[in-house]
């Protein structure tokens, strides 16, 4: 449980890196957004590196995704994703009911204007996870009732 605490701290201590050296404009136009999601496309290149080291190759699209809601999913956060769905042409929505990276915020709607900035490194970290198995990808994150999220993964034919 300790590296789980410290985990959080370090995405804490990473958001408030980025929204601290920021010049007040790049606050407002996403800049500090983009910078989270790539600094998460590169560790999740890294991880799904040393995760697949020795797994056989993915049959199709459909395996990769299962492979990042169980193993890669666990492997960060401790848990598999709740909810996996698809309408089978490219679309994929990864539900966490209690996504740990927003349970110490709130419960409920308070603070539901800071979860973007919360959840920018892990749509990077999924991103950059799919990109080195392959898959072209768009993640975007939402949130209704935090600690609840939806990850929406919009895979891109090349």
């Amino acid at each position: 449980m300790a590296d789980e605490a410290l985990f959080q701290f370090l995405h804490n201590e990473l958001i408030q890196y980025v929204y601290k050296s920021a010049e007040q404009g790049e606050m407002e136009n996403g800049r500090c957004i983009t910078k989270l999601e790539n600094m998460g496309f590169r560790v999740g290149q890294g991880l799904i590196e040393r995760f697949t080291k020795d797994t056989p190759r993915f049959k199709d699209e459909l395996d990769v995704m299962k492979f990042i809601c169980k193993d890669f999913w666990t492997s960060v956060f401790k848990k598999q994703i709740d909810n996996l769905r698809t309408n089978h042409q490219g679309i994929y929505v990864l539900q966490d009911n209690k996504f740990r990276l927003l349970t110490q915020l709130s419960a409920g709607k308070q603070y539901l204007e800071h979860a973007p900035k919360y959840l920018a490194f892990t749509c990077g970290l999924v991103r950059g996870g799919l990109s080195n198995l392959g898959v072209k990808s768009i993640v975007t994150a939402e949130v209704s009732v935090m600690p609840a999220c939806k990850f929406q993964v919009m895979i891109q034919k090349v």
